[in-house]
């Protein structure tokens, strides 16, 4: 009998190992064939001089495309202005998301409005979000934000998408907007999981709400602000849609990325190893980032 039990257990555990690996099977060729296939191939790509509709012959030139893009004066600009817009978005969006879902946090009147209002952006695709701002931003004085500048008396009529120095301001402001509800249902949801005793303890030693604020709340949220930064950086420097939609990278190549380079270089130039190798170049810099971002998630949860 002890025989048999032990013989069922040695089954049981070994379907228990296998059925994990049945149930993440799809997911794991779906990533292998469109995602690390693809990329395995950009890496090779890099290193040759492949362009669609060349009548010359695939030749391996080692890192002359890498050569070529660092010393590119308009790829190095793309990398500023992907640095530049992260740098704005990461702490500006996450202060606002925290603020809203400090604001929509309780049970207090209009709670459900307020918090389909502030996530309500986040579920619209950035082509039609794209083109309403498009709308908004428009030239002259019959455009809305005009209009309301001059009904203000804050601003003449501008063309934000045309002028070098807003251009990049506006598709942040944008971008602001419409993803800031993500990151505000993250921080809810971690403002909720905060146990009310933490709360109690502090109302009773005489601490106000600020107090309660910052040094309850935000080391309460430690862990899901880490993760909300990390993703919101991965995003920021993945800045594509609002490029394409309302700049085109311009002007003056004031808010082209690296990934509109990227995809220019492939779909307008048909430049396939040029592309590649932006693409293998923007992969570092994303694993970059998100090695960072482990470190500090794993060292938040250490001091948790």
């Amino acid at each position: 009998m002890a025989a048999g039990a032990g013989r069922w257990g040695d089954r049981t555990t070994g379907s228990a190992r296998v059925a994990p690996l049945l149930m993440t099977a799809p997911a794991l060729a779906g990533l292998l064939v469109f995602v690390g296939l693809p990329f395995v191939l950009a890496i090779g790509f890099s290193f040759t001089n492949l362009r669609l509709g060349s009548p010359l012959p695939l030749e391996w030139v080692g890192l002359d495309q890498y050569a070529r893009i660092l010393g590119s004066a308009t790829f190095r600009r793309a990398l500023i202005n992907n640095a530049y817009f992260a740098a704005v978005i990461v702490p500006v969006q996450t202060c606002l998301a925290l603020a809203a879902a400090v604001a929509v946090n309780g049970d207090h009147r209009g709670r459900s409005f307020a918090r389909a209002a502030f996530f309500i952006p986040a579920l619209f695709p950035m082509a039609m979000v794209g083109v309403a701002w498009e709308l908004i931003y428009a030239p002259g004085p019959e455009g809305p934000l005009n209009a309301l500048g001059a009904a203000l008396g804050a601003w003449a009529p501008r063309d934000f998408l045309r002028d070098p120095v807003l251009a990049m301001p506006s598709l942040m402001v944008l971008s602001v907007w419409q993803g800031m509800g993500l990151q505000m249902v993250i921080l809810l949801a971690g403002l909720q999981s905060i146990p009310e005793d933490l709360y109690e303890s502090a109302r009773l030693d005489g601490a106000g709400p600020w107090s309660r604020f910052f040094h309850v709340t935000l080391p309460q949220l430690r862990n899901p602000l880490v993760f909300v930064v990390v993703v919101t950086a991965l995003l920021a420097f993945r800045l594509f849609d609002q490029v394409q939609i309302l700049t085109r990278g311009g002007p003056a190549d004031a808010t082209t990325t690296v990934m509109y380079q990227a995809v220019t270089a492939a779909f307008t130039r048909q430049q396939v190893a040029l592309a590649s190798a932006m693409s293998v170049v923007f992969f570092v810099v994303v694993v970059a980032i998100t090695a960072l971002g482990r470190r500090a998630f794993r060292q938040e949860q250490g001091v948790a």
